[in-house]
């Protein structure tokens, strides 16, 4: 089954396979996007665990140790398998990694490249006839050594059950899409926003940005005191209808919907991260009061802020029976 196709009910399970040297910030980018993806739809979306060739500790390039769950060859596959040597990757083209890297392809959906972990692949003739990149430093030897593979200097490349990206930032750029095909648009860009990746750096610059995600941007700035839709186009420069065309267009969505829908996802992570009162939370996240803002809350979530704050403090989900679950659009 495609990553794409798989359903949101059922957590995707994921390989990350490190060698000695890794990139930590590439392991980083690559997991915390899942972990986020988690978070925001409160829901176990990914599970993910570590490997190895022999099944030993391995040390990234910045000195951080990491313990494996399993070998390479002892894990029974899933959705997809996160292959990341970064530094020194030549000496993994071993025998024994490129026939585990063989196996573990029958076993794994999809196999994803990080960083130089294209090279890997390709070493073991496993994108034979896919378009792929690989870290810029590299990319005109690895098009050189395997003339085979369709090398394409994009940021990330996705092509069947491949994909890979050439770096620590691109790989963070990959999850995200890779989350967005799985479960919708809608909690990609709002792993972009917690993480504040993708808005313009300065107003001077919205014109410039695509439209959907400045407007985003400046629905997350302004959620205690929510902009009306005019006053979003105004600062956006741009119609109101052509906004609405491009969220219907990416989002399925209006933007006053999906202003809501962030400043009721506000109000939910408050609910379990803060000890404020539901009338403060309400505040914080543009509700005149408790009220207004617990009848938007059950039509969205299917039960009352309390019920939230209720079943995290013992550590259980809260059934979404009747919410709108549109996070998944």
């Amino acid at each position: 089954m495609r990553i794409s196709e798989k359903s949101s009910a059922v957590a995707q399970r994921i390989g990350v396979l490190l060698f000695e040297n890794f990139s930590n910030h590439c392991l980083a980018n690559a997991v915390e996007p899942l972990r986020a993806a988690n978070t925001l739809s409160r829901k176990a979306l990914y599970e993910w665990h570590f490997l190895t060739v022999d099944g030993e500790p391995v040390t990234s390039s910045s000195g951080l140790p990491v313990l494996p769950q399993a070998r390479i060859s002892d894990d029974p596959g899933g959705d997809l398998l996160l292959v990341l040597p970064s530094y020194g990757h030549l000496r993994h083209v071993t025998p024994e990694a490129m026939r585990m890297l063989r196996a573990a392809a029958r076993r794994f959906d999809m196999l994803v490249g990080l960083d130089t972990g294209s090279w890997l692949l390709a070493a073991a003739g496993l994108l034979d006839g896919y378009a792929a990149t690989i870290h810029w430093d590299e990319f005109d030897a690895f098009a050189e050594s395997f003339p085979q593979v369709i090398t394409d200097s994009a940021r990330f490349v996705i092509d069947r059950d491949r994909a890979s990206c050439g770096g620590a930032m691109t790989a963070f750029e990959l999850l995200q899409e890779l989350i967005g095909r799985a479960h919708g648009q809608a909690l990609q860009l709002e792993i972009a926003s917690l993480f504040m990746q993708g808005g313009p750096a300065h107003p001077a610059a919205r014109g410039r940005a695509n439209l959907v995600d400045a407007a985003v941007a400046l629905m997350r700035q302004n959620l205690e005191e929510p902009l009306s839709i005019p006053d979003l186009v105004r600062k956006l420069g741009c119609t109101q209808r052509k906004l609405e065309a491009r969220f219907r267009q990416r989002l399925n969505d209006t933007p006053g919907k999906f202003y809501q829908r962030l400043r009721l996802q506000a109000a939910r992570r408050m609910m379990t991260e803060a000890d404020a009162s539901v009338a403060e939370i309400a505040l914080r996240c543009g509700y005149a009061d408790a009220s207004a803002m617990t009848r938007a809350y059950r039509q969205e979530f299917g039960h009352a802020p309390t019920a939230t704050r209720a079943a995290h403090q013992l550590g259980r989900a809260v059934p979404t029976t009747g919410a709108s679950n549109s996070s998944s659009k």
